[in-house]
């Protein structure tokens, strides 16, 4: 899978957002917010050809102290969110 084009992470009041890029992204009824994992998540992934989930679970286990398995979860959970955005190609 890899990062659907046109979307970019952002700081705004110091809280993490998607904003789109291109005009045919643009949806202002919805404003998309991370957590800070999600945007650490996403600086990890974004610009690499295709990632997978296993790559994610890497990430985590290197910056935070956290058991694989609930890392697995959440970049699985994550994951799953934002193909439901659209965020996501496979």
């Amino acid at each position: 899978m890899k990062l659907k084009e046109g979307f970019e992470l952002q700081h705004v009041c110091g809280e993490p957002i998607i904003i789109a890029a291109g005009a045919e992204n643009v949806d202002y009824s919805r404003i998309i917010s991370l957590n800070d994992t999600a945007a650490f998540l996403w600086k990890g992934v974004a610009g690499k050809e295709s990632f997978t989930i296993d790559d994610m679970v890497q990430l985590l286990l290197a910056e935070y102290e956290v058991e694989e398995q609930i890392a697995r979860e959440d970049c699985a959970l994550i994951t799953e969110r934002w193909k439901e955005m659209g965020l996501l190609e496979d």
